[in-house]
């Protein structure tokens, strides 16, 4: 009878752990579109010759951020799909600090309005998408009650008919 082989369970951990590596940590979205910049592009495209990069750091990615070892290796990288599906990341903007403010609730107003304000809100619109875009609690609480005789009960029979 052999070994039998290990459970093999423990897949998900493996896969927290390589994110969160910084090993191979690349360069984030907003961090390449600042290397995207016509002058910061040229410079990176045409750096001197360094010893410890592969290729000598003359065969570089600037999209995304990385290098390669031969022209013929970039050339290759360029018509992949990963470089593609980084292009496409690209041509998107960054996500900017007020977009994560806003994302967070900062910056938005949520207090609540007395009537005067909705009503002065209300009588400064004209079309009827303007007073839709108004809260239904806001709209409610400034209609006027219907008088008594605008009121009608109808009863079964009456329904029935």
């Amino acid at each position: 009878m052999g070994r039998l082989r290990r459970s093999r369970t423990h897949h998900a951990r493996r896969d927290v752990h390589r994110t969160a590596r910084t090993r191979v940590r690349v360069k984030d979205l907003d961090q390449i579109e600042i290397d995207l910049r016509p002058g910061n592009r040229a410079k990176l495209e045409r750096q001197e010759i360094d010893a410890d990069k592969p290729g000598l750091g003359q065969h570089y990615c600037v999209e995304c951020a990385k290098y390669y070892e031969t022209e013929l290796a970039l050339g290759t990288h360029r018509k992949s799909k990963v470089h593609r599906r980084r292009m496409k990341e690209l041509k998107e903007p960054a996500y900017t600090l007020g977009e994560a403010e806003r994302a967070a609730g900062l910056g938005v107003d949520n207090k609540q309005r007395g009537v005067e304000e909705v009503v002065k809100q209300m009588e400064g619109m004209t079309s009827v998408g303007e007073v839709a875009a108004v809260p239904a609690t806001a709209a409610v609480a400034t209609a006027p009650a219907p008088a008594k005789e605008q009121v009608h009960m109808r009863t079964r029979s009456q329904v029935a008919k």
